[in-house]
């Protein structure tokens, strides 16, 4: 099993910042693809950014690229989600989720279904 718990949302004025944290506990987590995805209500859950078990390739939603940046410290079993220039659209509870492989790749790491543990979730607000 693997235990993820999220932190680090909040309210924040549309261009400003945040970073999102995903602190693991349970099997090996530093053999295991990681991701993001978010929630806004009334909507569906989509993929956010993932990366793999090294960090070594990072993959993103056209939405967010260029602003969002995935990465993680395996010696501390945990993910981030910097997140920058944001805006009252990326309003959102965002949720960690890892899943029970060490593959990935684009089209694998954006489906939800691939993903087999999952946080409760960080909201995040972005007034304008």
């Amino acid at each position: 099993q693997v235990q993820l718990v999220e932190s680090g949302g909040g309210l924040v004025q549309a261009g400003g910042s945040l970073r999102l944290s995903c602190a693991t506990s349970g099997r090996t987590f530093s053999s295991l693809t990681m991701g993001w995805f978010r929630q806004a209500p009334g909507k569906e859950r989509e993929f956010v950014a993932a990366t793999t078990w090294s960090g070594d390739r990072t993959f993103y939603a056209d939405s967010v690229k260029g602003r969002f940046t995935i990465s993680r410290d395996n010696a501390k079993n945990t993910v981030y989600l910097q997140v920058n220039s944001l805006t009252p659209e990326d309003t959102a509870v965002y949720y960690c989720a890892a899943t029970k492989s060490t593959y990935a790749s684009a089209t694998y790491c954006r489906s939800s279904s691939n993903y087999a543990y999952w946080g409760q979730g960080t909201q995040v607000t972005v007034s304008s």
